[in-house]
Parts: structure tokens; sequence; C-alpha cells
């Protein structure tokens, strides 16, 4: 999907409202890579830097590129900016 110079030059999300509309577009995805018996976390957000984590079956799925350039199509599309994810590897780490 090419985007135009023009639609990335929307106004900027607060940052609430950026992170909000971040953790949106993985949850659409989400649901849908359960079902196959994986999962996308979000690790982080750093500037135009988004960390994900892909788990279960989605570790060695040969599309999970597609999964990830989908999911950064989406977000540049809802964020009206560039920004670069970043998948890491590794168990899930807990939440205290």
């Amino acid at each position: 999907m090419l985007v135009e110079p023009e639609q990335l030059k929307q106004p900027s999300a607060t940052r609430p409202e950026r992170e909000l509309l971040i953790r949106g577009v993985i949850e659409e995805v989400r649901s849908h890579l359960q079902r196959d018996g994986g999962d996308c976390q979000l690790v982080e957000i750093d500037g135009s830097r988004i960390t994900v984590r892909l788990t279960g079956a989605c570790v060695f799925c040969k599309l999970s590129s597609a999964t990830l350039e989908s999911i950064q199509a989406r977000l540049v599309e809802k964020l009206g900016e560039f920004v670069h994810l970043i998948p890491v590897a590794g168990p899930a780490k807990a939440r205290h």
C-alpha cells in the first residue's frame, strides 16, 4: 500500500490517543492470530518505533512477515505518520 506524503501530514494525535490507536490496531488482528494458535503483544512504543512480540504459532509461521507488514501498514493508515514495527523474540514477560 502506497501512502502519499499529504496523507502523512494529518494532525498528530495526543500521546494517550496515539497509544489507544496503536493498541486498537493490534487488537484488530489478535483474534485472527489466536484462532490459529498465535498472538501479537505490544511491547513498547518509543516514538515512531513500535515493538511487538509474536507468540505461539506465529513464531515459526512463514507468513509472520506478511502479518507484521499488514499491521505496520494499518498503523501508518490510522496514525497518519510513518512508524516502524519491530518484532522481538523471546517469551512474554510477566507484568507486576
